[in-house]
């Protein structure tokens, strides 16, 4: 093992699968000479060459479709979006067709492509360059949504989702890639996508959380321990598909759910995990549900203050179990 940051991991994964696999390239705005603007692929250019380390126009609409067509004709891309609030352009490559394609030709052409996406707040990068962007790619049936929270998990998947013969997109929170430190193998390894991971063992609540706000969720854990209340945490990892046996084992054992994500409450994904464990657990819940998410504002603002205000925090985690432990 050796401890990485979370964008070491990234940088990894990618290496490594562009040996093992001459198919798998990469293509974004400033991927090559430069290594990426969070340096993810710093150094693959002089590696690989600029062949499979493509340097695109700030083009978003022709990086994705440029990347669609060469997964068509069997090749890996790895279409890089340089921060997620630039995706939109590309939505209709993306959603429109890619997700549609093998459901639309009953499996005859397959769509393995990787959108990897730096997304979220905490940065002060204000309207443009903070949005939480998931739901939208959620919400769409034929694309799987990743979303690690750790060095160890952001490797595996990415490796997994680089294999797979589907579209992923592949979502890293820009404040994990060198706030977030872990273990990582050094032997080969993959994680199966779609698939959550209990980072803490507990009793009386259920945490349900992915990206940044997992550690934000593991610190709230701990200083409920220390006031007699024992935190289970579930890292979802993967949104699409969302592994609801790991969400309603939990909660059938705690009987108690909160759920806490960054991006906006109202149609987020905690809002389907409230609904899928009302539905399926109903009888097993002790306490109503409770979400701790980014409020209905249309994106992050920049002023540090209204930032501190939107985002998730572990104090506020905090208060939110506090209220449902005392239910």
């Amino acid at each position: 093992m050796t401890v990485k940051s979370v964008i070491e991991a990234v940088r990894e994964a990618i290496t490594e699968e562009m040996r093992r696999d001459t198919k798998v390239f990469v293509i974004g705005e400033d991927v090559g000479v430069r290594g990426g603007v969070f340096l993810a692929t710093q150094g693959l250019m002089e590696e690989f060459g600029s062949e499979r380390i493509i340097d695109a126009p700030l083009a978003e609409a022709s990086i994705m479709g440029i990347a669609l067509g060469a997964a068509f004709r069997g090749m890996r891309p790895i279409p890089e979006v340089q921060f997620s609030d630039f995706v939109w352009p590309s939505v209709n490559q993306l959603i429109g067709e890619a997700a549609r394609t093998c459901y639309g030709t009953n499996g005859a052409v397959q769509v393995p492509m990787v959108i990897r996406m730096p997304y979220g707040g905490g940065i002060r990068g204000g309207l443009f360059h903070s949005q939480n962007v998931e739901t939208h790619f959620f919400h769409t049936p034929g694309l799987k949504v990743v979303a690690p929270s750790t060095p160890y998990d952001a490797k595996g998947l990415l490796k997994s989702a680089i294999r797979d013969n589907n579209p992923v997109v592949f979502l890293e929170h820009k404040k994990t890639y060198r706030l977030v430190r872990g273990e990582v193998p050094e032997e080969d390894y993959t994680l199966p996508i779609g698939k959550a991971d209990v980072k803490r063992k507990g009793a009386n609540i259920t945490l349900v959380s992915y990206g940044l706000t997992l550690h934000y969720c593991l610190e709230a854990a701990e200083t409920m321990a220390a006031e007699g209340v024992d935190v289970e945490v579930v890292d979802l990892r993967t949104l699409t598909p969302l592994d609801t046996d790991t969400v309603l084992n939990s909660v059938k054992k705690t009987g108690k759910l909160a759920i806490v994500h960054e991006d906006n409450i109202t149609g987020g994904v905690g809002a389907e995990i409230a609904a899928i464990v009302a539905d399926r657990a109903f009888e097993y819940l002790d306490g109503p549900i409770v979400r701790v998410c980014g409020p209905d504002v249309p994106t992050m603002p920049f002023a540090q203050t209204l930032e501190d205000a939107y985002m998730p925090t572990a104090d506020k985690i905090s208060d939110g179990l506090r209220k449902l432990a005392a239910y």
